[in-house]
């Protein structure tokens, strides 16, 4: 997994990008040839090593991120900040940079053990060992690793996200 996301960080930004909520990768099988499939589909350079492959797939997620949170605001009518990831996202530190800087916004990363963690803490609010969600919430700031990511200006990521746009249809 680290050697993997070493790769990624080592090979070029936004080369090629995909619509990751494309029906194409929801089965499970081989997500290498999805992927390179997808990009020879699309007219884009085919990633060749694993760390293009796995670079489009992070770059691609990155960018989604801040088209669903533009829809969502859009609903909501004010802005989201910051981006949370949890759960094992939160592991890869390039990818939450990537959605730091595609957002353009601080991304809070963990706890990595989001679900059990809250779990627990909602069972502990509704026996009323926890007064209220918000008091749950601190005992998860004070209890688990989170770290937090900056956004980081970079032209190349307007470029990339007017990109995305296209292939999702916008």
């Amino acid at each position: 997994y680290d050697r993997l996301t070493e790769m990624a960080a080592a090979a070029s930004a936004f080369r090629s990008l995909l619509d990751v909520d494309d029906p194409a990768f929801a089965a499970p099988g081989d997500m290498p040839a999805r992927i390179q499939a997808n990009c020879r589909q699309t007219g884009q350079p085919m990633p060749e090593t694993r760390g293009e492959i796995v670079r489009t797939a992070l770059d691609s997620l990155a960018l989604k991120y801040r088209y669903v949170l533009a829809q969502m605001e859009g609903i909501l009518e004010r802005r989201l900040s910051p981006l949370h990831v949890v759960g094992g996202g939160a592991r890869n530190r390039l990818l939450c940079q990537l959605a730091a800087d595609a957002t353009g916004r601080a991304v809070v990363a963990g706890p990595v053990e989001a679900t059990a963690a809250g779990n627990v803490l909602m069972q502990a609010v509704a026996l009323g060992h926890l007064g209220s969600v918000a008091e749950a919430r601190d005992v998860v700031r004070h209890s688990f690793g989170i770290s937090t990511y900056e956004p980081r200006p970079d032209p190349a990521v307007e470029d990339a996200y007017g990109r995305l746009l296209e292939l999702v249809g916008r």
